[in-house]
């Protein structure tokens, strides 16, 4: 049986959502505790995470407030070694398969988003970097997917991998927040999910479909964010 988990999250951040997506697809009981990354509590750096950075858990250890962590439990931090730890302790889960196999597709599938979906969207979102920098990271993801279901077929750990950062994509765009000229975020999530990139289209509407994956995006709250951060980008 799993011992004691504490969360430490915030709405806004994409690498926290995933954790708190896998948590939600191995329904295991968590105390979940939202670090307000503008104003981060002074206890949290020196008690949970010397990073400073979310997500963060606090596992086993006795029960106490989340803002008065125990020394006694263990402190893990960094998404996707979190995503892991968590298919570890839920193996029945299916967020990471048991054939090595395709434990490796997904890992290599997460590789392509680490290495290039994710530096490309931000090139383009905080840099204006060139859209066809994107367009080509894009292109690649979708020459991974099969012809149907998620990265590898069945939902994974690949999938909670990208997720929020599809989420967080559309959502900038469709609200034209970011670096790119003011009125091009629309025609690109029109070109990102249509003609070629229909296959891509159909994974993300699936990817947003997944019960596990509305429980833990806040639409509403990470617009508002994006827009209170963001507002001022083009102007910088």
């Amino acid at each position: 049986m799993p011992e004691r988990i504490t969360l430490y999250s915030a709405k806004i951040c994409p690498f926290a959502q995933r954790t708190e997506i896998a948590l939600a697809e191995a329904k295991a009981p968590f105390t979940r505790y939202e670090i307000d990354l503008s104003n981060k509590p002074e206890w949290y750096a020196p008690k949970v995470n010397p990073a400073s950075k979310v997500p963060a858990i606090a596992y086993g250890g006795p029960e106490v407030p989340p803002d008065q962590p125990s020394p006694e439990s263990i402190k893990i931090a960094e998404s996707l070694v979190l995503v892991e730890f968590i298919a570890d302790l839920y193996p029945d889960s299916g967020i990471l398969p048991t054939d090595p196999v395709e434990r490796a597709r997904v890992r290599f599938f997460i590789e392509g988003v680490s290495s290039k979906l994710i530096p490309a969207w931000y090139g383009y979102f905080l840099r204006n970097a060139p859209v066809e920098d994107f367009y080509a990271a894009l292109e690649y993801i979708q020459s991974l997917l099969p012809a149907e279901g998620f990265a590898i077929g069945k939902f994974s750990a690949a999938d909670i991998a990208i997720a929020p950062f599809l989420a967080r994509t559309r959502l900038s765009l469709l609200n034209e927040l970011g670096k790119y000229p003011e009125g091009d975020g629309k025609k690109v999530w029109e070109t990102a999910t249509t003609g070629k990139f229909a296959r891509i289209n159909k994974y993300v509407g699936d990817i947003f479909a997944r019960e596990s994956f509305k429980a833990t995006f806040d639409e509403a709250y990470v617009t508002k964010a994006f827009a209170a951060r963001f507002a001022n980008l083009r102007n910088q």
